[in-house]
């Protein structure tokens, strides 16, 4: 699988010159499958330039699917800027957490529909088709894909891609430790951790520095600590740091590579924080 990064930012762009390296556009990466399959793990803002890369890249026809972690505006606000919505011949597949309230293309339609946007979402000329995370695993041509829930205000999953031998796991807007000493409980009991557990890549939320999250403890984030102890008792390949707050500066966030692996003891190679552009293979 390979891996693209276009947009790690949490909660709300944050561009300007102090977010130059890592980026300023929320959360949005694009995974290949060894077959072509092209899978979308959120849709923020960062879903602008990667829907007109794709729309250079495939003509006339052209097949998405798109993986919604919730339904929180950051990780749905580029979705009507997503260039494929827009041709009559692509083919996308929505997927996300399921709800006992609405449906999910009621719930997206909240934010996709006027006032809040000048296009209703039934009315986009793409050929949508929307459907609930299930349980147990599914396909998406060569890569099977798992869903669970995850700690986070609202309905919200994690996922898992396997191809061949191969793992990948996104499990960001997560708070594993909320209540929870991560060092001292069973693994059954850490959130999150059936996604990643073992998995070659990582990318995981690390929104708070130690100090940080004394303040917002329930807000659905970790701190740089809960993401070393995570990706430790996970017992992972390589951690992404994802999801940077949108007022820590590229200098900060390297600043919480370094508490990262104090706490976490490998090869620095191991541990990266995620930006924009970033091309890794899984």
């Amino acid at each position: 699988m390979h891996v693209r990064i276009w947009g790690c930012r949490g909660s709300i762009a944050a561009p300007g010159p102090e977010t130059i390296r890592y980026g300023g556009n929320t959360s949005c990466v694009e995974v290949r499958g060894d077959d072509g399959e092209v899978i979308v793990l959120d849709a923020g803002t960062g879903a602008r330039p990667l829907g007109e890369r794709l729309m250079s890249e495939h003509e006339p026809a052209l097949r998405v699917d798109l993986l919604l972690t919730h339904l929180h505006v950051d990780h749905l606000e580029g979705l009507g800027m997503f260039a494929p919505i827009w041709a009559p011949e692509t083919e996308l597949h929505i997927w996300g957490p399921p709800s006992p309230v609405a449906s999910l293309d009621e719930r997206i339609a909240t934010y996709f529909s006027p006032p809040l946007f000048p296009v209703h979402l039934t009315e986009v000329p793409a050929r949508v088709s929307f459907h609930d995370a299930p349980r147990e695993p599914w396909t998406i041509g060569s890569i099977t894909v798992s869903a669970h829930p995850i700690l986070h205000p609202g309905a919200t999953v994690g996922y898992r891609l396997e191809s061949e031998d191969r793992t990948l796991a996104y499990v960001t807007d997560h708070e594993p430790a909320l209540g929870t000493d991560l060092d001292a409980v069973d693994t059954s009991w850490i959130s999150g951790y059936a996604l990643a557990h073992h998995a070659d890549l990582l990318i995981h939320d690390c929104q708070y520095t130690v100090e940080e999250y004394a303040s917002h403890v329930g807000w659905g984030h970790p701190s740089v600590a809960h993401v070393a102890a995570f990706a430790r008792r996970a017992e992972v390949g390589r951690l992404v740091m994802f999801h940077h707050h949108p007022g820590h500066s590229d200098d900060q966030l390297d600043a919480m590579r370094g508490d990262v692996l104090s706490g976490w003891s490998v090869d620095p190679a191991r541990c990266i924080v995620a930006a924009e552009g970033a091309e890794i293979e899984v």
